[in-house]
């Protein structure tokens, strides 16, 4: 009856405002993403969901392949220089945008600057770069002002945000202010006129795309549409996503609730899948600029109330998915080490917690704390955290429920948490975006440049800089175990879970599904 109802409830909203002739398509592919798309500007924010979205519309310099591995996607080919200080690369024939404009070098350079300013991995990158030079429309120089042997790792990165291509005109928008125009040279077209926010997203296929000729694999290869319509349809509750799925109603379930993995199991027609190296970590974010947490101390004092075990236990209660990891570079990775984590492994002090906040100049002060009521995993996670937190007697909380996409808007305020601002809010990301200490978002320590909570220290980037110049892997898994004593020390964020959280699709419906670590592309599949 619930499924019946839940069914009931799809069909009078995510299909509502379908018209007839798109119903009667036999190549559209409905998917419902984690989140509904709210922001169109890939580069303005590090939510997944509009990376997921740009990763549809705009292309990219290079792309990491199904093993991670860092492919030519725009690029046709590239050389280094001997000194290994000018990368040239080339761009392939036949890239233009939507708008039917040729991609130039221009388009190239500006893009890739707007993004050097937002994204972390992109801003360890600029600090090496001494300019970007045109050559001529297809042909560009990277110029160094020093060897650095992550361009081409950095500009194929996986994660969110994308170093995609925009027109000209879009990339120069000041970086902090959100892009309007979604015209990106990529495999599909976004519907402006069909965008209705909290409903559904829609994108066609681009007839002017020119693929690569190799076979897909991951985000690299060819990148070729095999339907002419992809509607993300946006279903806040988890029951009615799953039931959707079973009816029928969508194709394609990016994150279905834990809850529910057994009956899709169960459903013939429906096949659940995840790539070898995909996870996720969760992120406890605190503010940095803002007492307690701008001392030290309070920092630290979180590692003796917190106990990774109760978060998983909550939202991710089958054992086959949980991973109790204490890396701050995340398990199962190449640079994965525990060191410096003992405070955290053991058993919570909340004595100890209350002496080091006392020494930090708590006197009982509220800690704001941004809680996404309408997250799957994000809410749960702050019920968790909010109960520990009070289980240890002495902080007085300041409570603010909202949905993911105000936490979004209101994690970028630097004010006081009294003025707007905040103290702590839950997030998380991709295993393989943490494993590397340059793409790591959240452990990066640049003050001004660093992501949300600003942490500051300058000997942690050093470490980091040093990290990103070491000479072979073994030197840099030496320099990652100093990252992740001085990670538990200085304390950029605190980790609470990781875990494996497969996606779902009717596989009596569509074939060619690839395996990605993350952001799920929607090219090369197939509606049957």
């Amino acid at each position: 009856m619930r499924a019946m109802l839940a069914a009931a409830l799809l069909a009078g909203t995510a299909l509502a405002g379908t018209s007839t002739a798109a119903l009667a398509q036999d190549k559209v592919l409905r998917a419902t993403m984690h989140a509904d798309v709210r922001t169109l500007d890939p580069m303005w924010t590090t939510q997944v969901i509009a990376s997921i979205h740009g990763n549809m519309i705009y292309d990219r310099l290079f792309a990491s392949d199904e093993k991670l591995e860092p492919q030519p996607q725009m690029v046709d080919r590239w050389t280094v220089s001997e000194d290994r200080k000018v990368y040239t690369l080339t761009l392939r024939d036949g890239l233009r945008f939507h708008d039917g404009t040729p991609v130039t070098t221009r388009d190239v350079i500006a893009s890739m600057k707007r993004w050097g300013v937002r994204d972390v991995a992109g801003k360890s990158l600029f600090a090496f770069t001494e300019d970007l030079v045109a050559k001529d429309d297809k042909t560009f120089e990277w110029r160094l002002k020093e060897p650095y042997g992550l361009v081409i790792d950095t500009l194929a990165k996986p994660t969110s945000s994308l170093p995609a291509v925009m027109r000209e005109k879009e990339a120069l928008t000041d970086p902090f202010q959100q892009v309007q125009e979604a015209i990106g040279s990529g495999p599909f077209v976004f519907k402006r006129d069909e965008w209705s926010p909290g409903s559904k997203t829609v994108y066609t296929k681009f007839q002017d795309y020119v693929p690569r000729q190799e076979a897909a694999s991951g985000h690299a290869g060819g990148k070729v549409a095999k339907v002419d319509r992809v509607e993300f349809v946006w279903l806040p509750d988890p029951q009615t996503q799953q039931s959707a799925l079973v009816a029928g109603e969508i194709d394609f379930l990016e994150a279905p609730q834990v809850d529910f993995l057994p009956i899709l199991e169960a459903t013939p027609g429906v096949k659940l899948f995840g790539h070898p190296a995909s996870g996720s970590m969760g992120i406890i974010q605190l503010n940095h600029l803002h007492p307690p947490f701008n001392n030290v101390k309070a920092r630290q004092a979180m590692f003796h109330i917190l106990h990774m075990p109760d978060f998983l236990n909550t939202f991710i209660p089958d054992k086959k998915l949980q991973r109790l990891c204490y890396s701050y570079f995340g398990c199962d990775t190449p640079m994965e080490t525990e060191a410096g984590s003992e405070v955290y492994k053991a058993p919570p002090d909340y004595r100890k917690a209350e002496q080091l906040f006392k020494e930090a100049g708590y006197k009982g002060e509220p800690i704001t704390i941004l809680h996404a009521t309408d997250h799957w995993y994000i809410n749960p996670a702050n019920l968790v955290m909010i109960q520990q937190l009070r289980k240890a007697g002495f902080l007085k909380l300041d409570v603010q429920a909202m949905d993911w996409g105000s936490v979004v808007s209101r994690r970028t305020k630097k004010e006081p948490p009294a003025q707007g601002g905040w103290n702590i809010f839950i997030t998380g990301t991709s295993i393989v975006g943490s494993a590397n200490p340059m793409t790591n978002v959240s452990i990066g320590m640049g003050c001004e440049k660093a992501w949300f909570g600003w942490p500051c220290d300058a000997g942690f980037e050093d470490l980091r800089r040093k990290w990103a110049t070491a000479p072979d892997i073994g030197k840099r898994r030496e320099i990652a175990v100093e990252l992740s004593k001085l990670a538990y020390e200085k304390v950029p964020f605190v980790s609470f879970a990781q875990w494996n959280n497969p996606s779902a699709y009717r596989s009596d419906r569509l074939s060619g599904v690839l395996q990605t670590p993350s952001l799920p592309p929607m090219w090369n599949i197939e509606k049957k």
